[in-house]
């Protein structure tokens, strides 16, 4: 047999052993706080039609999807985000649901992408969403969740950045972008690319005060106060009205109590286009990504044929284990089973035995002995 067959392909690995049961321990311990703020499980597919996660839709590139053919010639994709699978089954099984629906999920992601950077193209999530509910409120909701699931996992030192991506379309409409040099500017600045962001602005915008704003995004990062310069550098009446939203969400944060895990970063957008407000990523020491990532996505839903605000977050467990691991946090694992030896003759009394520890829930392995 060829050792090849023991190994996994690039990307993608086995977890087993006491990582796994850590690993089951977080997941546990994230979905007993999202069931506390009324969230249903959910389950969808693995693999979706192609469109479901098209360039139209604001999902993932194309090249970075793992595509294949059904036998009807159908063109399908394995999940790299869990987002517009869960608009689809609203859209689907709640068209005419008028009231708040929560939804809760977990499972793998695929992302097929050469740059992997020590990134895995095959990664466990866990997640909300909140489908419905439009109000400042349901922002504050979605982000004192995330911020109570991070420590229930034992995370005490992290930050929840939050952005607003209305802050940025405004200036872009005032800049007279173009819906192409718009999502070209996005994509820079998602990355963190000022160099080529500000190469675009000159070339394309001409207002040189219109150009300024674009260009101080970068820097509009920090607590509270930072509000108030993002202010003075909205030129017009959309992206002053994201910032008095981001003020009316710290007055309900601070009513969670939460606030002091909150900062501001008017440049932080994300590479999924269809984020149309607050946005909010979780940052902590010890891994090289975020662990935590959603936002608000107002217009996904009519992609499918339901007009209804929404918000959500995805955790992705792989990363938040790393920041776990290299913090030290001590995530305690089930005990060993209890090992009962058995001969021949002593068989149904041992079996008995091992019977009776399991009703009272302890584990045991039979193993036969010389």
């Amino acid at each position: 047999m060829s050792t090849i067959l023991l190994h996994t392909p690039e990307g993608v690995r086995d977890i087993y052993g006491d990582e796994m049961k850590r690993k089951s321990e977080v997941e546990a311990r994230i979905k007993s706080v999202i069931s506390l703020y009324g969230y249903k499980s959910i389950s969808t597919p693995t693999f979706e039609f192609f469109d479901v996660f098209s360039k139209e839709i604001g999902t993932t590139p194309s090249k970075e999807l793992y595509k294949f053919f059904d036998k009807e010639g159908n063109t399908l994709v394995l999940r790299p985000d869990f987002t517009p699978s869960m608009a689809r089954c609203a859209a689907k099984y709640y068209m005419d649901e008028d009231v708040p629906i929560r939804f809760t999920y977990s499972g793998n992601t695929f992302t097929n992408t050469n740059n992997l950077q020590g990134k895995l193209k095959e990664v466990t999530q866990m997640g909300a969403e909140l489908i419905g509910d439009g109000s400042v409120n349901a922002d504050a909701e979605m982000i004192a969740m995330v911020i109570n699931c991070l420590l229930k996992t034992g995370l005490k030192d992290f930050q929840i950045s939050i952005g607003e991506v209305e802050y940025f379309k405004g200036l872009c409409q005032k800049a007279g972008l173009s819906e192409e040099e718009e999502w070209g500017l996005r994509d820079l600045i998602s990355v963190k690319n000022i160099f080529a962001a500000e190469a675009l602005i000159d070339k394309s915008v001409k207002d040189e005060k219109a150009g300024l704003s674009l260009k101080k995004m970068a820097d509009l990062f920090g607590g509270i106060e930072i509000l108030e310069e993002a202010k003075a550098f909205a030129n017009n009446e959309r992206s002053k009205a994201a910032i008095d939203r981001l003020y009316s969400l710290y007055d309900v944060l601070k009513k969670y109590n939460v606030e002091k895990y909150v900062s501001f970063d008017l440049g932080m957008l994300s590479k999924y286009n269809y984020y149309t407000g607050v946005i909010f990523k979780a940052y902590t020491y010890g891994v090289g990504d975020v662990v935590i990532k959603g936002g608000r996505y107002d217009s996904l839903l009519s992609r499918f044929g339901k007009d209804a605000p929404a918000i959500g977050f995805v955790v992705v467990i792989d990363d938040l284990m790393e920041a776990v691991k290299s913090q030290n946090i001590d995530i305690p694992v089930e005990e060993e089973p209890i090992e009962l030896t058995y001969t021949k003759d002593t068989y149904d009394e041992v079996l008995k035995k091992a019977i009776e520890l399991r009703n009272n829930n302890k584990a045991v392995v039979l193993k036969e002995g010389k």
